[in-house]
């Protein structure tokens, strides 16, 4: 079934969650004949020096969050703190990497 998903929506949901940092972009990709979402958002320098496992487990949460909040499987990835581009006007926030 199709949704819609607002970057806004999901920058909510990110947000509540201290150990993340507010630098986020979602890439949606196909395969077959499904979308997929993912949302890479960078984690705040005190979780990346808790390590990869910390990152992980709080990627699984803001996944879970999104699934119960906005109704949509997306595939969170925690990055390293500066590892998002960054702009210096509007953000870049959506990459449709789906092929036209």
């Amino acid at each position: 079934r199709g949704v819609n998903v607002f970057p806004s929506q999901v920058e909510a949901i990110l947000m509540q969650t201290e150990t993340l940092a507010p630098f986020y972009q979602l890439e949606i990709s196909r395969e077959g004949n499904l979308d997929l979402l993912t949302v890479n958002v960078e984690g705040s320098p005190p979780l990346v020096a808790q390590g990869e496992a910390a990152m992980t487990r709080v990627g699984q949460k803001a996944q879970k969050d999104i699934k119960d909040f906005i109704g949509v499987t997306a595939k969170v990835v925690v990055k390293r703190t500066g590892e998002l581009p960054r702009s210096e006007g509007k953000a870049v926030r959506v990459i449709d990497r789906r092929k036209k």
